[in-house]
């Protein structure tokens, strides 16, 4: 294996240990941030709310009006090639985790996905494994601890990363490591990539937030009581425990 540059490197070591730090921060605010009305799943919902905020402050700064700029100026062939591009690489840590999880048959859906895009597809611009039926099973190792009956834990957000919880946050410096694009040695490459698949992530989520928004609903909430839903249903493929039930 190629060593990493110093940048990756000390990226994904200050990764680990910030979250390492926030997670002891987390729980050492716990007790101040509970209260008697306090979601059993969200007893830090006083923090998070000022995180979140923070996080959408910059999202309606930056991130949606850049965003919303690519989708007027990209053809969608071109941003649906795009789409296919990071899918692929993100397939590549996706068998990885199916493998861990013991999940053999989805583990040889996603190999034989990568070889075909990558080697027919143009190296993924195109999906045609979806095409012959070969369907992606997204896997991240926040999702492989819970197979594996690591519980979740609190809900959290994090700082420009969004939703999480407690299991999930102690599985990102594993998912660093595992993404494809950090073991890109050219900087400004790497950085350059990270900054589309981002812009090509927000602008997928552009018709989702706009009619959140438009329902009036409490976006925080609903955004929460979502995400832990999707979580649960993840790690366990629609099969929940009766503790989770």
């Amino acid at each position: 294996m190629k060593p990493r540059s110093s940048f990756a490197a000390r990226f994904a070591g200050v990764s680990a240990a910030r979250a390492a730090s926030s997670v002891a921060a987390l729980v050492l605010v716990t007790g101040c941030a509970t209260g008697p009305n306090a979601n059993p799943a969200d007893p830090l919902e006083p923090l998070n709310r000022q995180v979140a905020r923070f996080n959408d402050t910059v999202d309606d700064a930056v991130l949606r009006p850049v965003a919303t700029i690519y989708q007027r100026v990209l053809p969608s062939p071109v941003r649906t090639g795009v789409n296919n591009f990071f899918g692929n690489l993100s397939d590549i840590w996706s068998f990885v985790n199916s493998a861990l999880q013991l999940k053999l048959q989805d583990s040889a859906q996603t190999f034989a996905r990568v070889n075909v895009n990558t080697f027919f597809g143009l190296g993924g611009l195109l999906d045609i494994a979806t095409e012959a039926g070969l369907d992606r099973h997204s896997e991240d190792f926040g999702q492989t601890l819970g197979r594996w009956g690591v519980p979740s834990g609190p809900y959290l957000v994090l700082p420009l990363l969004g939703p999480s919880t407690l299991r999930d946050t102690a599985a990102l410096p594993l998912d660093f490591r595992g993404d494809a694009l950090s073991y890109v040695n050219n900087i400004p490459v790497r950085n350059s990539l990270i900054a589309l698949r981002l812009v090509d992530l927000r602008s997928n989520l552009l018709r989702a937030s706009q009619l959140l928004e438009d329902a009036a609903l409490d976006r925080y909430t609903f955004t929460r009581d979502a995400f832990l839903q999707r979580r649960r249903s993840e790690v366990y493929e629609g099969n929940l425990p009766d503790e989770e039930k």
